[in-house]
């Protein structure tokens, strides 16, 4: 792997690893928009089988994603403190922009009355997950029980949906079974009371890992054996996924509602959304225009090696 292809798949990482952090916004779409997502599960799940090429393909996106957990998560909080309507309505165009490029390949692969379904359901159950009341806040003091941590690693292994599932927001999860602000919170409290908080996030990451990995195996082999309905169900995830973000914040998040907004809110809302979808839409199809001069360049070479020959 050369400099370029090192620090471009950090970017794509970067950018995972921000939707990550976002209730309502998933990682899992992203890549989808990213066009990376197959090659991200092949990797995930032959990881054991071809550990040094799927190992060099998810480092750069790993430390990515790390890198902008890290460097985005106070200045986006406080963003969406400030302005949340703004900010979530850029989220929700520069989900929309990639649409279109779904539903072209999607087409170009085919397409069945069935398939209706296979849109219908994703999309539902994403909106459906939205309207799922909080059932409160969990206990991740140092009195937390042992059934408390079993607790924390199912609710982990739960989010990791979001990395692998495409439309399916693993931080609002955390906010529907009340792990979200404790999360948070131990995440702030790293230098105060810093052995328990390490134990805390160290068994959440264990069940973010194994469900990780897991599930990661599941969405391969429908790839494989059920790729037309897949690729449909990811669509119809993407697709709720844009309602989803805008569901999600009404209500959720302190001195925030629709009914609040002001005027100048609203524009401002609306005018970021056309931008970010207009960006997404622009950053699709410049991938895809690479892609196809890539292979046109490979499709030459081998022509002409064949000729050579």
């Amino acid at each position: 792997m050369n400099v370029k292809e090192f620090f471009k798949k950090f970017g794509i990482g970067a950018v995972i690893g921000a939707a990550m952090i976002i209730p309502g916004v998933s990682g899992g779409t992203i890549a989808v928009l990213l066009n990376i997502y197959d090659k991200l599960i092949g990797a995930i799940s032959d990881l054991k089988k071809d550990f040094k090429n799927s190992f060099l393909f998810l480092l750069p996106i790993i430390l990515g994603a790390l890198v902008a957990i890290g460097a985005i998560f106070w200045p986006l909080t406080k963003l969406l403190e400030i302005a949340p309507f703004p900010t979530i309505m850029l989220f929700a165009g520069l989900l929309l922009g990639g649409i279109p490029k779904l539903f072209k390949d999607g087409i170009k692969n085919g397409f069945s009355k069935r398939n209706i379904i296979s849109v219908l359901i994703p999309f539902a159950a994403v909106i459906a997950i939205c309207f799922i009341p909080s059932l409160g806040e969990a206990n991740l003091g140092e009195d937390m029980s042992a059934a408390g941590y079993i607790c924390l690693a199912l609710i982990g292994a739960l989010a990791s949906c979001a990395l692998v599932i495409p439309g399916v927001s693993g931080s609002m999860l955390l906010l529907i079974f009340g792990y979200y602000d404790p999360i948070l919170a131990t995440i702030k409290s790293l230098l105060s009371s810093t052995g328990h908080s390490v134990l805390v996030l160290a068994v959440f990451a264990a069940g973010l890992v194994i469900g990780f990995f897991s599930i990661a195996k599941l969405m391969k082999f429908l790839l494989a054996k059920l790729p037309r309905g897949t690729y449909w169900a990811i669509i119809g995830f993407v697709i709720g996924s844009v309602p989803a973000i805008l569901i999600t914040y009404n209500g959720n998040f302190p001195d925030f509602s629709y009914s609040s907004l002001s005027i100048p809110h609203i524009v401002i809302g609306v005018v970021l959304a056309v931008a970010g979808a207009i960006a997404s839409f622009a950053l699709t199809a410049l991938v895809e225009t690479k892609m196809k001069k890539k292979t046109a360049d490979s499709s030459d070479t081998s022509s002409e090696n064949a000729q050579n020959g």
